[in-house]
């Protein structure tokens, strides 16, 4: 998890050398993911499903990591402990044996 905090160092030290603090409001910070993920959608538009430049992909992956870390962050969430939390969820919802090779939805298993 190192890494992570790390991580989170480095994108934090570059947004305040840059004064953007002030501009990094929760909503803000969920407008900026969603429309980053966007563009990260928008690398795969009118293609084949694998079909992506890889080097775009990075660059869009990156942006929307970085404000999903500035939102988890701002909020003093630990990332590995509610990834943790939601993949135990998750194999609540998902149990193997019902969901194992399926794409249906947790309610519908």
């Amino acid at each position: 998890m190192q890494k992570i905090t790390d991580l989170i160092s480095k994108i934090t030290a570059f947004r305040d050398e840059r004064d953007w603090k002030q501009f990094h409001n929760s909503k803000d910070l969920a407008i900026a993911l969603n429309i980053e993920t966007s563009e990260l959608l928008e690398l795969f538009l009118w293609k084949g499903n694998e079909d992506v430049n890889k080097e775009k992909l990075r660059e869009e992956l990156a942006d929307v990591l970085m404000y999903a870390f500035l939102l988890a962050d701002k909020h003093n969430l630990d990332i590995e402990e509610i990834i943790k939390e939601k993949i135990e969820i998750n194999n609540k919802k998902y149990p193997v044996d019902k969901s194992k090779g399926s794409a249906k939805k947790y309610n519908e298993l």
